[in-house]
């Protein structure tokens, strides 16, 4: 009995000294592939800010789709004599000004 007994403990050594090993050498290996966080930072940054100038430019292409659909739109009600042409002019033109005021916004805000 003793004999199994001072045999499992020399395997429960091994196998803390087994796996003392192994994470010795998984932090080792993590250390190596540890890198500058802000060179990461920087590039996020710089990606970020890249699609900034493609959005806007987007948002100021719906403005004008909508500013031509809205205007089509009025001219229909304003010749069949609907009451509430001035509402509809102005929901779409508020519309507009508005898309066109956030993508102004966004590049003032972000100094593109």
């Amino acid at each position: 009995m003793k004999k199994c007994l001072s045999n499992f403990k020399k395997f429960t050594q091994q196998k803390k000294g087994i796996a003392t090993t192994a994470l010795i050498v998984l932090a080792a290996n993590y250390q190596a592939y540890a890198q500058d966080g802000l060179a990461g930072i920087n590039e996020a940054n710089a990606q970020v800010r890249s699609y900034f100038d493609a959005g806007t430019e987007l948002m100021y292409a719906i403005g004008a789709l909508l500013g031509l659909i809205g205007a089509v739109k009025v001219y229909q009600k304003w010749n069949a004599g609907d009451p509430d042409t001035g509402k509809v002019a102005a929901a779409w033109f508020g519309s507009c000004v508005f898309l066109v005021v956030v993508a102004t916004v966004i590049q003032s805000f972000f100094g593109i």
